[in-house]
């Protein structure tokens, strides 16, 4: 594909395409953070000061979670009810990582700023996600 296709393909407005862009770019973040989860646990759980236990079993679910959601980006046209329960489980993995830094998570200061950051991207890969299958919905209307 040339840099020209590229381009035009990033600047693409067609509902569809922007839906699978966004489940693709949720699918590369999250798979990226599981790898990387389960291949530095020990390290990056120092730094975190979060068990490494933790960022193993973390890192196996994002990471089948992501290839999953790319599985899904993949499809010419997701389906919707596939697409509302990554919407679904991207919020829930929101509320759920803000609980967890307030009740029982005792991370490094870089930890809680972790936590709260992807927190943060998770629920915007939710909203944007969410806003693309309404645009979907809207033309077939």
């Amino acid at each position: 594909m040339s840099a020209t296709q590229l381009t035009a393909l990033a600047r693409t407005t067609d509902p569809h395409t922007v839906l699978r862009r966004f489940l693709a770019l949720d699918a590369v973040v999250t798979g990226a953070n599981g790898i990387a989860y389960l291949a530095a646990s020990g390290p990056l759980g120092r730094f975190l000061g979060v068990g490494p236990g933790l960022l193993l079993a973390l890192g196996a679910v994002l990471a089948v979670y992501g290839a999953a959601v790319g599985l899904l980006a993949s499809r010419a046209r997701p389906a919707a009810l596939p697409v509302w329960a990554v919407i679904g489980t991207n919020l829930a993995w929101t509320v759920l990582s803000c609980i967890a830094l307030a009740v029982w998570l005792s991370p490094s200061p870089a930890g809680a700023v972790w936590t709260v950051l992807q927190a943060l991207a998770v629920a915007g890969f939710a909203v944007l996600q969410r806003l693309a299958l309404k645009a979907r919905q809207d033309i077939s209307d």
